[in-house]
């Protein structure tokens, strides 16, 4: 061992006496600069060896409470570390920014060796006087590295191995460090290739748990590559609060998403909206929001023309809100078909259509004016089918760019052009199999991939991009489109065979200022938005008027975020006129004598929190406005309910509702 020693000393005092820096024979350069830094930074001596530096328990406590509630998250995922590294004979410390250690794992039978090698609470790994180190070495150069045996620059640590990883919180401050290290391994430094891969592994983990927990009152936008992962992958992350703007970014996020400048330094993505770093209204980036609370994904893409499946996680003070508010009439996340309207004549028909296709192999087209709801009726299409449980890919082809709908839609092999992802990507057409295809803005297509498109759904195969050999897909496609096809087909901008091949039944979704439910339209969106904050809100009567006599242009999206205007400046969430947006206060929006008449509430529009208090009377109001669609008849209601004519009686009786004809 004496020789040893001896030999590694030589070998640290002859690489640093070097005139350039040049890492040593079959050696690695980090390592040569740490041991550069360690002789003329830190002023320490290759020849002086020394014991570890550990603190005493107050001096470590000082260290844990700076960190308290990290360490609290980062327990968990040390506990499953060490799990599958301890039968390997690793021992796991997790240390602060300052490198100490402030939470250890270990084998009581090793403690004596351990204590006496530094692995242990409280040991003190800086780099500035323990020398190179995993800990050390790992907080100066923020990267994974392994420092292994005569890696280390004092001799008294070289029979050890040490794999670690740097932590980072929530706003990309460095935090700490992960370490595995063991007193004893194989000689040769690549042993230790799959350390470091789990070490890596589970620092990502660990940081993107601290990451939802510091911003759990917020919407996380989780995106991924990788359609079947992205809910369960923190690959890149994004929390966002309810006006758009991004408060955090996970360390995924900040690689893949960050502007770059002018002078190469990237710009900050914390503080900007969401609408600068996609391609999207917030209108989308809502709708993405909510189909995170089911299997379906969306594809985002960026300013920079990168494209990622997209799924949301909501904050958790608003969950139960959501999940409350699915059990209800008044549903946020793809509600049942028979749920997206009220007593409106053209819905109720139109729904009924839908009811009928659903499980039948036929194509959809939906059409209508811009926010009356297309997205949400074909999603509603896929939840009340067989095909629930399998994917529904939405696809705006609108605001994919030209260049890359084609890969996108059909997925390319390996290598079939510069700039594709090395292993090739599944397109959306196969991502959907057994399932919904959404063909948003179908109209926008370009002509040239209307026929592929054609093609795949006559021939029930795709051949992506590359590849020599058709690949089978069995899905149903649903269509949208503002404009008008047939005057697309004319000028000669849309194929006329593929217009048939999507339109197997055409729903034609009616204008909100046409509509005669408009009272439960309203009810919806306030439910649904005064949720979306936590907040309780209420129209005063003359905000109402207003509300169902202006015209609409905009349609369901227009009122949604009217709504959400109108909500965002009223302190107490009572809505007057005053707080609507102003093209609704002059004359210039109110509707002409073209729609039905319509049924006024009785009683002002009031959204409910999801307690108690509130399931209860969103229970009783779901109950009346079934009984009275189905003129008091009990049967009809429960089906419509979901529930046995014993259950309707029940809540009848709890609820003191009486038929008029009992009165």
């Amino acid at each position: 061992m004496r020789a040893s020693v001896t030999s590694h000393i030589d070998e640290v005092i002859a690489c640093t006496s070097r005139s350039f820096l040049q890492p040593m024979a079959g050696g690695d350069n980090l390592i040569t600069r740490s041991w550069t830094r360690c002789v003329n930074e830190h002023g320490l001596d290759p020849t002086r060896v020394q014991p570890a530096r550990v603190l005493d328990n107050w001096q470590l406590r000082e260290h844990q409470e700076q960190i308290e509630s990290f360490l609290r998250v980062a327990r968990a995922g040390m506990e499953q570390l060490y799990k599958r590294v301890a039968p390997l004979g690793y021992v796991l410390l997790l240390t602060d920014a300052q490198g100490v250690t402030v939470d250890f794992i270990g084998n009581d039978q090793w403690d004596r060796d351990l204590k006496r090698s530094g692995l242990c609470l409280g040991a003190d790994w800086n780099e500035s006087h323990a020398g190179t180190c995993g800990v050390g070495t790992c907080i100066v150069e923020r990267t994974p590295l392994t420092c292994h045996q005569g890696d280390h620059f004092d001799a008294t640590h070289i029979g050890l191995t040490c794999t670690t990883a740097p932590l980072f919180d929530p706003t990309g401050e460095f935090i700490g460090v992960l370490d595995i290290s063991a007193l004893s391994s194989p000689s040769e430094k690549p042993s230790q290739h799959l350390a470091r891969h789990m070490t890596v592994m589970f620092a990502k983990m660990v940081e993107d748990a601290n990451f939802m927990r510091h911003f759990s009152s917020h919407w996380i936008l989780r995106l991924g590559v990788d359609w079947a992962l992205v809910d369960v992958s923190g690959e890149c992350m994004l929390a966002f609060d309810t006006d758009g703007q991004i408060v955090g970014a996970n360390s995924g996020a900040r690689q893949l998403l960050a502007a770059v400048s002018d002078d190469g330094v990237a710009m900050a993505l914390v503080g900007k909206p969401l609408t600068s770093v996609f391609k999207v209204s917030m209108d989308d980036i809502w709708r993405v929001a909510r189909s995170g609370l089911s299997s379906e994904r969306t594809v985002l893409s960026t300013h920079r023309h990168e494209l990622f499946y997209a799924m949301a996680t909501p904050p958790r003070h608003a969950t139960r809100a959501l999940q409350s508010a699915a059990a209800t009439p008044i549903q946020m996340d793809c509600p049942a078909l028979d749920r997206l309207a009220g007593d409106d004549p053209i819905m109720g028909r139109l729904l009924e259509q839908a009811k009928r296709l659903v499980n039948k192999q036929v194509n959809i087209l939906l059409q209508g004016e811009t926010g009356t709801g297309k997205e949400l009726v074909a999603r509603a299409l896929h939840t009340s089918s067989q095909r629930a449980k399998q994917p529904f890919v939405a696809v705006n082809c609108a605001s994919i760019p030209e260049s890359l709908i084609e890969s996108e839609l059909f997925g390319y092999t390996a290598g079939s052009f510069t700039g594709g992802r090395s292993k090739g990507a599944t397109g959306l057409i196969l991502q959907a199999d057994g399932g919904t295809l959404f063909l948003d803005e179908i109209g926008d297509m370009p002509l040239a991939l209307q026929t592929r498109l054609l093609r795949a759904l006559s021939e029930g195969e795709v051949m992506p991009l590359g590849a020599h050999t058709p690949v089978p897909v069995k899905l149903t496609v649903v269509a949208a489109s503002h404009r008008d096809l047939r005057r697309l087909i004319a000028d000669g901008n849309f194929r006329e065979d593929l217009y048939y091949r999507l339109c197997g039944a055409t729903l034609h979704l009616p204008p909100l200022r046409l509509r005669a439910d408009k009272a439960f339209v309203m009810a919806r969106v306030l439910e649904q938005e005064g949720q979306q904050i936590g907040m309780q809100a209420e129209l005063s009567k003359a905000a109402q008027d207003i509300l169902f006599n202006f015209a609409w242009p905009g349609n369901i999206r227009q009122l949604r975020n009217t709504i959400r205007f109108a909500l965002a400046i009223c302190d107490d969430g009572y809505i007057e006129p005053h707080h609507l947006p102003s093209e609704l206060q002059g004359d210039a929006g109110l509707t002409e004598a073209v729609a039905p008449e319509q049924p006024r509430p009785a009683q002002p529009l009031t959204t409910l929190l999801p307690s108690d208090l509130s399931a209860g009377l969103q229970q009783a109001q779901g109950l009346m406005l079934a009984l009275r669609k189905h003129h008091w008849n009990v049967t009809a209601a429960a089906l419509e309910l979901g529930i046995c004519r014993a259950t309707v009686y029940r809540q009848m009786k709890r609820y003191h509702i009486v038929s008029p004809t009992q009165q």
